[in-house]
This record gives C-alpha cells, sequence and structure tokens, in this order.
C-alpha cells in the first residue's frame, strides 16, 4: 500500500511555496530598490549639476584669491549653500573643518570633491573661460590704489575716444587689479588695429604698483633661472608692461616658443612665491546633499499600479515556470518509488527521460536492477554447483558405506583409500568455501612478512614436481633479479599453487609450465605461464567466476572444484593486488600477479 505524503511535504508544494516566496521578495526588493535608488539619483543629479558645483568651486577659489586667510568665508559658504541646495564643507589638510553649512557634528563625505587652491586651479573665470594655473583674481601687490585706478580710467577713455574717430569700436574692461583695458567690442580681446594717432603708450605704462610688483617677481625670476641654469638675463622680460601681468599671456609675446617653454615655469614659481603671501591656504571642498532628508519611497497611484501589476505578472510567470519544472521532476521520482516498491521478483526498469540528475538517478536504479538480477542468478547457480560439488563425493562416500554395511564387500585397505580420498575432496571444497566466505565479510587474515620471490617460486615448484612428473610436464622457474614481497607466505603459495594445479591439469604431456617474477616499476609481477589447451575468448572473462569451468560437463578429470581461480583473485585483492589472464587458443594461457613491491630487510649490525 503506497504511504500518502502530506501535502505541505511534497516536492512540488515545496517548490511552489519556495519560488513563490522568492518572486514576492525579489519583486518587492526590486521595486523598493529602484524607487530609493532613482528618487536618490534624481536628487543626487539635481543637486550635484556640473554648473552648481563649478559655481561654487569658481566662487570659492575667488574668495581664497582675494583674501590672504579663510576667516569670514563662512557667510560666502551659506550664501552658496542656500543658493544651490547643497551641502558645502570646507576644511583644511589634515580635515580641520575651516567652515561648513551643515550642523555641527555632521558626518563629511567620503571624499572631497576638489582642493580650493588659487594658485593651482582651473577653476572658471568670470567670462566662463578654464584658465589653467593662477587664478587671475589672484593679483595681490599688482592691485592698483584708487588713485591709480583713477588715472589709468582716464587713459582708457581717452584711448577709446580716439579709436571711435577712426570708425574702431571698442569698450572699456577692469581687471581683478583694477587696471583699465581698451578691448574690442565685439571679441573682447585687444583691438587688431590700432591707430598711430591713439598708439601713445601711456595706458601700457606700469603704475608705480604694478612696477614695484614685476621688479619683485623679476628678481624671484631671477632666482629661479639661475639655479635652473638658464640665462638670468631672460627675466627682465618677465612683465615689463602691464599686458604681461596678464595670465592668458604673462610673458607679453617677449620669448619665442622654445624660450617661452624653458622660462615658463620659473615664471609660474616665482609668481606663486610672490602671490602666495596674498591668497589663502589650500582647502579640501566637500560637496553633499542638504539638510533636507531625502524622500526614498514616494510614487503616485499611477506608479504603485504599475508595481503591482508587474509583480503579479512576474509572479504569475514564476509560479507557473515553477509548476512546469517541478512537473517534470516529480514524475521520474514518483516512476522510481513505484518501481522500487514492486516485489524483487518483478525486476522492474525505470524509462531515462531526462539527462539530469534525476535522469542520472533513473539510470543508477536500472544498474542496480540488472545487477540484482545478476546476482540472484550467481546465488542460484553457486547453490546449485555447491550440491553438486558437494553431492558427488557424499554420495560416493554413502554408497561404499551402505555396500560395507550390507557386506556385499569388505573394507579392504583400497575401498577405506578411496574414501579417504573422497573425504579429502569434501574438505578441500568446503575449505575453499570457507576462504571465500572469509574474504566477502573482510575478515581474511594475513600474516605479512618480508618474501623473497625467488623461494617462493621455487618452494611452489617443488610442491608440484610429483604431480608434474607423473603428468610428464616441465616445471620450470625464472626469476629476475632479486625481487622482494610484503606478503604473507602461506597465502602467495596457495594462490600461486592453485595457478600451477590449473596449468600442469590442462597442459599436455610434453609441455611447460613456468613459472616466473620480475620488477615492474613499484610493483612485483609474478606470472604462470602454461603451453596447454588456453581459454576460448568468450569463456575468458568468466574465469574468475565461482564454479566456472570451461568445460561444461563439470567432469573432474578435466577440471576442479571451480574455486581455485576466485580464490586466487580474492587473496591478491587482500594483499592489494590484481590479477588478470591472457590466452590463445592452442598456445597457452599466463595469470599475471601484481602485487605491490617490498623493501628487503635490512642485514643485523
Amino acid at each position: 500500500m503506497r504511504a500518502r505524503i502530506p501535502l505541505h511535504k511534497r516536492l512540488l508544494v515545496r517548490l511552489l511555496i519556495t519560488s513563490g516566496l522568492i518572486a514576492v521578495c525579489s519583486v518587492a526588493a526590486t521595486a523598493w530598490l529602484a524607487v530609493a535608488t532613482t528618487t536618490q539619483a534624481l536628487r543626487e543629479e539635481q543637486g550635484q549639476a556640473l554648473a552648481d558645483d563649478m559655481e561654487v568651486l569658481a566662487e570659492l577659489s575667488g574668495y581664497a584669491a582675494t583674501h590672504p586667510d579663510w576667516t569670514g568665508v563662512a557667510a560666502t559658504v551659506r550664501e552658496l549653500s542656500a543658493r544651490t541646495g547643497r551641502r558645502i564643507a570646507l576644511t583644511a589638510s589634515d580635515r580641520r573643518i575651516i567652515a561648513d553649512s551643515a550642523s555641527r557634528g555632521t558626518s563629511l563625505p567620503p571624499s572631497a570633491a576638489a582642493t580650493v587652491d588659487p594658485l593651482h586651479t582651473d577653476t572658471y573665470t568670470e567670462r566662463g573661460a578654464q584658465v589653467p594655473g593662477i587664478d587671475p583674481r589672484a593679483v595681490g601687490p599688482y592691485r592698483l590704489t584708487e588713485a591709480e585706478r583713477v588715472k589709468v580710467a582716464a587713459l582708457a577713455r581717452k584711448r577709446q575716444a580716439c579709436f571711435s574717430q577712426f570708425g574702431v569700436r571698442t569698450r572699456l574692461s577692469r581687471t581683478p587689479s583694477g587696471r583699465t583695458l581698451v578691448t574690442d567690442a565685439e571679441t573682447g580681446s585687444a583691438p587688431d588695429y590700432v591707430p598711430d594717432a591713439c598708439a601713445d603708450g601711456l595706458l601700457n605704462t606700469p603704475t608705480p604698483s604694478e612696477d614695484k610688483a614685476v621688479k619683485e617677481v623679476k628678481s624671484l625670476g631671477r632666482a629661479c633661472l639661475t639655479k635652473a641654469g638658464l640665462d638670468p638675463r631672460m627675466a627682465a622680460l618677465l612683465g615689463s608692461e602691464p599686458a604681461g601681468l596678464d595670465a592668458r599671456d604673462p610673458l607679453g609675446g617677449k620669448l619665442g616658443t622654445e624660450e617661452a617653454r624653458s622660462v615658463q615655469p620659473c615664471l609660474d614659481k616665482a609668481r606663486r612665491t610672490q602671490l602666495d603671501p596674498y591668497v589663502a591656504p589650500v582647502a579640501e571642498l566637500f560637496l553633499g546633499t542638504g539638510d533636507t532628508p531625502a524622500v526614498l519611497f514616494d510614487m503616485s497611484p499611477g506608479n504603485k499600479a504599475k508595481v503591482v501589476g508587474t509583480a503579479g505578472l512576474v509572479l504569475a510567470v514564476t509560479v507557473a515556470a515553477t509548476a512546469l519544472v517541478a512537473t517534470r521532476l516529480v514524475r521520474p521520482l514518483r516512476a522510481l518509488t513505484a518501481a522500487a516498491q514492486q516485489p524483487p521478483e518483478l525486476h522492474v526498469r525505470v524509462p531515462v527521460t531526462t539527462r539530469d540528475e534525476t535522469g542520472i538517478l533513473a539510470a543508477a536504479f536500472n544498474d542496480l536492477t540488472e545487477r540484482r538480477e545478476r546476482l540472484e542468478a550467481q546465488r542460484k547457480a553457486m547453490v546449485s554447483d555447491i550440491a553438486h560439488e558437494l553431492r558427488t563425493p557424499l554420495t560416493n562416500i554413502r554408497g561404499w558405506l551402505e555396500v560395507t554395511r550390507d557386506g556385499v564387500v569388505d573394507p579392504d585397505p583400497a575401498l577405506l583409500a578411496s574414501l579417504h580420498e573422497e573425504a579429502l575432496v569434501l574438505q578441500r571444497v568446503i575449505d575453499d568455501l570457507q576462504d571465500l566466505a572469509a574474504a566477502d565479510a573482510g575478515t581474511l587474515r594475513l600474516h605479512r612478512e618480508p618474501v623473497r620471490c625467488d623461494e617462493l617460486l621455487q618452494q611452489v615448484a617443488a610442491a608440484h614436481r610429483v604431480t608434474a612428473g607423473a603428468a610428464r610436464v616441465e616445471l620450470r622457474t625464472d626469476i629476475d633479479g632479486e625481487p622482494w614481497l610484503d606478503a604473507d607466505p602461506l597465502r602467495m603459495r596457495q594462490a600461486l599453487g592453485n595457478l600451477v594445479s590449473n596449468a600442469l591439469r590442462h597442459t599436455p604431456a610434453g609441455g611447460t609450465v613456468t613459472l616466473s617474477a620480475r620488477r615492474d616499476g613499484d610493483d612485483i609481477a609474478l606470472a604462470v605461464a602454461d603451453t596447454g589447451s588456453g581459454i576460448a575468448p568468450d569463456d575468458l572473462p568468466h574465469v574468475f567466476d565461482r564454479f566456472w569451468r570451461a568445460e561444461k560437463s563439470r567432469s573432474r578429470r578435466t577440471g576442479g572444484s571451480g574455486l581455485g581461480l576466485p580464490i586466487v583473485r580474492h587473496l591478491v585483492a587482500a594483499h592489494g593486488g590484481t590479477v588478470e589472464a591472457a590466452s590463445e587458443p592452442g598456445v597457452g594461457s599466463v595469470f599475471t600477479l601484481r602485487l605491490p613491491g617490498g623493501p628487503a630487510p635490512q642485514p643485523y649490525p
């Protein structure tokens, strides 16, 4: 009667429940994560717009360029934070807070967004162009006094009026140092055409403040050029005109390309050294989200309906796919269960319909069924063979005893010798069966010791000299070197004796039986070769089966009990070796034992 499996324990139900839970959890987690990350990403994207970031960096760099320290920057930071909606924090190189728009104790972002250093910057200028190097707003000692600004502005207006007389449209612009420049009205750069009447040189003449600063930078430049191995007189060309103070053309076009390339590093170093006291120290800029907490899960009814609908669709598809897969998985398992519950004599086989683990299990079950059939057939055959082997000597003994008891024959020595021989046959069969039973049970005891192969073969040959002489078969030994075995000598003589007995039994008069030993790598190969009738190719795979005989008539004149070779196989396996047979009908047979070699015993000192 089939046992009914509870519903909650059925594989199909458990797979469905598991897949359903996984689908629900995965869909819910994916939906939450998608909404959360999308909302946060949008907020971050809005808060981290490139324009806002560059505006913050440019304004703070301008503050650093126009102030010798960061005192008072907190108000600028708060104003920028309120305008951009970002958290802005300035720290020293050791992460000491200089100014922070967030409340005290708020942790900083993991890494700085930028470094604020007006002497090494690539921030936007007020015209939107990127200027590598020194922030143009860092003017330091080049800043004009109020009187100088008024004077230079008057000269600029005068030049602009001159340009207008010749039809050149210009406009006035002021540099961070306070100098007023006349530039082209369209391009914003210096006019391409300067009328001779307007080129009086007064506007470009350095003011006293600029002249003092130029002399200072020349002095610093000469020291740098000398240290670099260059001509210090090149420093006379550095910043000789007010235009040379413009960061876009610091050399004022006075030098060639190669000369400018060699002098430029010293000029940059001199200017940074000159401006360093006038700018704020280097600071790290950290940018983050504002103080308003992000809304991580805020969906409209339409979005909620989409998420719910998607989750339901995914759940339905998952359940359907799982049901299909589980049904295909359970079908062969049910067939296996039904086959296993059948009586042993039916030998039911399960069709293998898949090539997965279930198909492998079904194939293994079929192999097990086939092995069980073979074992059952062997068991029946062995019982029949044992009965036959025991019946023959017992029948002979019983028959002779009955006729002796009835007085038909006298118990003379010949009769007693015949009965003794039958008893020995019976004893030999029982001993062989006992050895096989011990080998099958794993209780076969071995008394290992170092064994010389030449002595072992000579002992086996000596024990069969009489039988070989009676059969007129030559018995030889062939030893290659001095191989040693770590084995039980009694069991090894028994195994080799069985092989020699079989060889003598199947070798005609005038033939040869050879016992040989040789080393084969780490193993020792012991072989028994004969020049007998050989074994047919179809019979060769069965020579080690119990009670098997090539002579189907089971005559004792041509074969023994059929247990000798199985005993050989078990004895060799107990020693950790293997046995193999090779034969050619009409030529002879070779049985080879391969056993692990052993070291020779060390002599006593």
